[in-house]
């Protein structure tokens, strides 16, 4: 779906909100509190009620719209333009696009989207998978690579060949840290793991009990890249457009929330090919749970 279609589709709020009954509850409305199936609809009031324990809601009742004073059309605008931009948007753009009057109430709109964004249930990655590490953060001059990477934050990212990528933000590049997202992460029947020579690879294979056999490397710091189907290019073509992102649209952020930004990069990425994907996101931040601004900044 492109803005012109979205314009053209839900142009009211009455519009959008028809399309988040029929998502929201494909087989019938549901009352949130009792799971009854006796419901009344308040045309006038926007609203049903329950015929059995007579508890009045809408449509985004306990859902990520909730206590939110922005029409539903910003929300739908939102949450497309997150899902096309291939680098993501800043909160600074969606304010002056949609015209939000605040910063603080773009910002917490965005992230409400990139909640819905994470994926509790993700099935185990298996077949051919990457494995490779970057650093997140500013430059540090004239204090060596080391000390420059101690004040970065460090991203771990898995990607299966022609399959999905998942990054996550790693409290270090330790062989004990990257074992620990393996054995999350990657099936016990891979065929093989690729990683390039980076020291910590060979022991967390050991402690996540992949057999030797099946730990693939390519010698980076000898300049090879790749040596036949033995590479890691494809995560860090991942991890590329992860770093335009960051230095050409987001050009801060902070490390208490860049796990969530990270989830908004792997899930548009891995669905980049879906033409339901702003139906698909829509689906979700009608179940995902409540983000609440007081949660998002404890």
């Amino acid at each position: 779906m492109n803005l012109v279609e979205l314009n053209q589709k839900f142009s009211t709020d009455d519009q959008c909100r028809e399309f988040l009954v029929r998502l929201r509850w494909p087989e019938g409305v549901t009352c949130p509190r009792c799971k009854s199936r006796k419901i009344s609809r308040l045309f006038t009031q926007s609203k049903f009620e329950c015929s059995e324990c007579h508890y009045q809601f809408t449509v985004t009742a306990r859902t990520i719209f909730n206590d939110s004073h922005l029409p539903l059309t910003t929300w739908f605008i939102a949450t497309l333009l997150l899902c096309e931009a291939k680098k993501g948007i800043s909160a600074c753009q969606i304010q002056r696009t949609l015209g939000i009057g605040g910063y603080k109430t773009a910002w917490y709109l965005c992230h409400r989207i990139r909640a819905a964004m994470r994926e509790v249930a993700k099935p185990m990655l298996d077949g051919v998978v990457e494995i490779d590490e970057t650093y997140v953060g500013g430059k540090v001059r004239g204090r060596g690579i080391q000390a420059g990477r101690d004040n970065k934050e460090v991203v771990l990212g898995i990607r299966q060949r022609n399959g999905d990528v998942r990054f996550f933000h790693a409290s270090d590049a330790k062989a004990g840290t990257i074992a620990q997202f393996i054995r999350e992460n990657v099936s016990e029947d891979v065929d093989v793991i690729m990683t390039d020579d980076f020291m910590s690879y060979p022991y967390a294979m050991t402690r996540a009990g992949v057999p030797a056999e099946k730990h693939k490397t390519i010698n980076h710091s000898g300049k090879v890249y790749v040596m036949g189907d033995v590479h890691t290019n494809t995560v860090e073509n991942a991890f590329s457009l992860l770093k335009r992102g960051i230095m050409g649209t987001w050009h801060r952020i902070s490390a208490k929330h860049l796990a969530a930004y990270l989830e908004e990069m792997s899930f548009r990425f891995n669905r980049r090919k879906n033409p339901a994907l702003f139906v698909d996101t829509l689906r979700h931040m009608i179940t995902a749970p409540v983000l609440t601004f007081e949660r998002l900044t404890a």
